[in-house]
């Protein structure tokens, strides 16, 4: 489990091992042992957390308001059966999808570069290209495979396995590769009805799903990484409240530490204002040690406010055991805010102390006499910050 990414071991002495997350959520089974690793924060409010970042405002309570407190996969499971039977209940989806085959008879387009190379000036076949209406397009594929992992998943009861496994009789269509990308789909008015069941369904392929064989034993299971779930929260949810000030934000905003433009940096996010950077902000779910914040989140911080001329950086933690707190860096004139979140709180709670965290960025109006000589912002009063979300009360 350890080499899998499940779990940190580390050894006590003979025959006694200390077991820790390592934060990661859901279920696993070794070797016909199965292994439950549960969120802190209520199931609900995890998948509240999940559909945010993917879709701010995302309405949650058709999907988690009837589920009662228990464990990841079970719920995740019922919930996404639950939405691929209110999908596929008026019909399955058609749509056009590109074909390319070999054909005797002329249907679309002929390839001709493909027909030329590969044919040698021979007539028959005709190498053709059509759009053909069918059932068989990405998002009938992506509910089939979410329904096959899920037929197999440990942890998943018997009623919802049975459940999950009617669409897959429905959903006669190309099975997808394993280990393979997604294929693309849009969201339209045309596939409305599919869109619940297909963020479901991304969720226990893309990211989610174990497969693993160290050593010959076999290790299968459903896992979700809590460090990227509250980094792609923070950032979608700050981002917002930033924006809803003043300027834009950048996601994941690439840019260089040094000046011959060779080290690489990636901020989670940065607040732009008339063009120039106002605020970088980085989101941080680990845990603080016993005695404080890790130090490395201090120097990566450090190294982001020099690049871009910045008096201030502000850190973002999954509230612990530390109060929020700030450090004046020596001969820089520059400050590190540590900030916490509180995931046990209520959706709009959470989202009330998001504001509260974006009123204590730089001010909104930010003029030229406002910089300093060397290009750094000066120190102003912050401005206060309301954002109206649409949200609906987790567990």
């Amino acid at each position: 489990m350890a080499e899998a990414g499940v779990c940190a071991v580390a050894p006590l002495g003979p025959g006694r091992w200390e077991v820790r997350d390592a934060g990661k959520v859901g279920v696993v089974r070794l070797d016909g042992v199965t292994v439950w690793v549960r969120p802190k924060v209520p199931v609900a409010r995890l998948l509240w957390l999940l559909g945010y970042a993917k879709k701010p405002g995302w309405q949650v309570g058709d999907l988690v308001s009837y589920l009662p407190d228990g464990e990841l996969v079970p719920l995740l499971a019922d919930a996404y059966a639950t939405q691929a039977e209110r999908a596929i209940a008026a019909g399955l989806l058609q749509g056009y999808r590109q074909v390319d085959e070999a054909s005797p008879v002329l249907r679309g387009r002929l390839r001709t570069d493909d027909q030329l190379r590969r044919q040698y000036g021979i007539a028959v076949p005709l190498l053709v290209r059509y759009d053909d209406h069918t059932t068989d397009i990405a998002e009938n594929r992506i509910l089939r495979a979410a329904s096959d992992r899920l037929a197999i998943l440990p942890g998943v009861g018997p009623a919802t396995r049975l459940r999950v496994r009617r669409p897959r009789h429905d959903l006669d269509v190309t099975p997808l590769t394993s280990g393979g990308s997604l294929p693309a789909w849009q969201p339209t008015r045309l596939n409305a009805r599919y869109h619940d069941a297909l963020w479901l369904a991304e969720l226990i392929l893309a990211g989610g799903a174990v497969e693993h064989g160290p050593g010959g034993i076999r290790l299968q299971g459903f896992l979700v990484d809590m460090y990227k779930v509250f980094e792609d929260f923070a950032t979608a949810a700050l981002g917002i409240a930033l924006a809803a000030i003043e300027g834009n934000v950048a996601a994941q905003d690439p840019n260089y530490l040094d000046e011959a433009s060779e080290v690489k940096m990636r901020p989670d996010l940065v607040w732009y204002i008339t063009r120039h950077p106002a605020a970088v902000i980085d989101a941080k779910y680990k845990p603080e040690k016993p005695w404080g914040f890790p130090d490395a989140d201090l120097y990566q911080l450090l190294a982001y406010t020099t690049a871009l001329l910045l008096d201030q950086g502000h850190l973002v933690y999954a509230k612990g055991n530390e109060a929020s707190r700030h450090w004046r860096i020596r001969n820089t004139g520059i400050t590190i805010t540590a900030h916490t979140l509180d995931l046990q709180a209520s959706p709009l709670q959470i989202l009330a102390d998001v504001d509260g965290l974006a009123a204590r960025s730089p001010p909104p109006s930010i003029e030229d006499h406002d910089r300093r000589p060397d290009g750094r912002l000066r120190a102003v009063p912050p401005a206060l910050a309301t954002s109206e979300r649409n949200c609906t009360n987790g567990k």
